[in-house]
């Protein structure tokens, strides 16, 4: 099968899971899974792991752990300085 046939035949599933909507989080959940398996970037992450970060930087804000950006200074020479390859 080639990767068109293959696309057509993901969303002719999907089509018809879509009717059903704790069938479809089950797919959704299946393919997040496969594509965290392929991908070691970090932004790939569940819900959980998502909240989990979103409290740990607010637990860092209150106790006064964070970074400003400088005035006049980019983004970037800010990510730079923090030390984040770019």
């Amino acid at each position: 099968m080639t990767a068109l046939q293959l696309n057509a035949d993901i969303y002719r599933n999907l089509a018809i899971l879509s009717q059903d909507e704790s069938m479809l989080e089950k797919a959704a959940k299946s393919l997040r899974r496969l594509v965290n398996k392929m991908t070691d970037d970090p932004t790939c992450m569940t819900k959980e792991e998502f909240f989990a970060r979103i409290d740990r930087a607010e637990q860092q804000y209150a106790r006064g752990e964070y970074t400003t950006q400088l005035p006049g200074e980019s983004l970037e020479d800010m990510l730079k300085r923090c030390g984040y390859v770019i």
